[in-house]
């Protein structure tokens, strides 16, 4: 009988590629996947470390693993990913009862692993960081009709608050071949909405070709048969070029939809974040973007609360945003990371002043959405289609307003019956909180 295999995959879209792949490697060595921890004999954790919430999420994960096994219900366990390669003496102290603690560089080996550990092996290893696999088969996880397609790996833009250097060292480019590759694979599976993602995407191609190749890629992309949408995520301001901009108003399959991480406004807190940014270049690079696109859906996110942020920075940010109006937008409280620079500045920000300053960001960002959603009311909108509420009746599914599983939905009707993955017109009749709701048009 096969050994059953469950695994999880937290945090980030990023690592979520990196468990695709190694979903990919068990099953084709005969390891049966299940979805369920407790049908399964082997569970694997593919952790997120990011910041606090991310590293509670799986700890917490974990120690539920931890009693599964005590009780008898799984035999072994595997822990990976970022929380593991940041805190590694750390990690295999406090979880003992994993029987593999491995590093990111290691997931390339993953049936090796988990076949030693099947024969009473404990297994502990870190190998170089860039030994990270950045290509190759992977299992889709998400509904078969969309799929992310990681171009990079790690970063070197050295935000003074983030981890992610530490965790996934400099930035490395997927050659562009094996980038187009693995789109036309993902096309060839059924893949029609393609969701380009690294730590930063508009530095593609500079530490391998020494200069920014992200416009011909994309342009090179939007050439694969079977892809409908082309959607851009961690686009930093300063990069988003002119021949960028032109290249995203000509080509219909990128969706008019940038996620472009700000973070703030303030030009002081930007050069202590080591942002590049000023306000100044940010108001000049969405006037560029809606100056050529008028239509563009903006996302980005916010930190409140980083080092000596003033109330009057605080005011002069929340200004910035509403009058900048984003279509979506996350706003996140500072969270002070060891090992990054900003944990060691003077004048931290108290925990309940970061949090409140995040809830009357978000606050004022409802009513911009809910402004937004109201003047969608009679537009018709083309959505896929993503499966059926029997508790409503209704379908829903997402415009290319939406991306998957961060922004709002479309709730509709259809006299005729629909697939999962079908493109169709609705025509958008009300609104829900976030979410719009319409019906399918003949």
């Amino acid at each position: 009988m096969a050994i059953k295999v469950g695994m999880v995959s937290l945090g980030c879209d990023k690592n979520l590629v990196d468990s695709e792949r190694m979903l990919y490697k068990l099953r084709s060595h005969g390891y049966e996947l299940v979805t369920e921890f407790g049908d399964s004999d082997v569970a694997v954790v593919n952790t997120c470390g990011f910041i606090q919430l991310a590293k509670e999420e799986a700890i917490e994960t974990i120690l539920e693993i931890v009693k599964l096994k005590e009780e008898g219900r799984i035999k072994k366990i595997i822990l990976t990913g970022c929380l593991m390669e940041r805190y590694k003496e750390e990690a295999v102290k406090e979880f003992p009862e994993a029987d593999a603690v491995i590093g990111i560089g290691d997931n390339r080996d993953i049936v090796e692993i988990l076949d030693k550990v099947l024969h009473g092996q404990k297994i502990v290893r870190f190998s170089s960081k860039n030994d990270v696999e950045m290509s190759g088969e992977r299992i889709i996880s998400t509904l078969p009709f969309f799929s992310y397609l990681k171009i990079a790996e790690g970063c070197s833009n050295r935000c003074t608050y983030c981890a992610i250097p530490m965790i996934r060292g400099n930035y490395r480019s997927v050659p562009m071949e094996d980038v187009l590759n693995e789109a036309e694979k993902l096309a060839s599976y059924g893949v029609t909405e393609l969701n380009i993602i690294a730590q930063d995407v508009t530095r593609y191609g500079s530490d391998l070709y020494g200069e920014v190749r992200l416009p011909e890629l994309l342009t090179k992309l939007c050439r694969i048969d079977g892809l409908k949408w082309i959607r851009l995520f961690y686009c930093y301001p300063e990069r988003i070029t002119d021949e960028l901009i032109d290249v995203m108003a000509r080509e219909e399959k990128i969706v008019k939809y940038l996620d472009m991480p700000i973070q703030h406004s303030d030009d002081d807190i930007l050069k202590k974040m080591h942002r590049p940014s000023t306000n100044a270049k940010l108001r000049d690079t969405i006037r560029r973007l809606r100056e050529k696109m008028p239509d563009i859906v903006l996302r980005t996110t916010l930190i409140t609360g980083f080092p000596s942020e003033t109330e009057e920075q605080f005011n002069n940010l929340a200004e910035f945003v509403k009058e900048m109006q984003f279509t979506h937008l996350g706003c996140f409280a500072y969270s002070q990371e060891e090992g990054t620079p900003a944990s060691e500045f003077p004048d931290q920000i108290d925990e309940d002043v970061k949090q409140h300053r995040a809830e009357i960001i978000m606050e004022q960002q409802a009513e911009v959405v809910a402004e937004y959603n109201q003047k969608q009311i009679g537009k018709i909108k083309t959505a896929v289609v993503e499966g059926f509420d029997k508790w409503a009746e209704c379908w829903f599914g997402r415009t290319e307003a939406d991306a998957p599983d961060i922004d709002g939905k479309v709730f509709f009707t259809s006299e005729k019956p629909l697939q999962i993955g079908d493109y169709v017109q609705i025509e958008i009749i009300d609104t829900l909180d976030y979410d719009l709701l319409g019906e399918v048009i003949s």
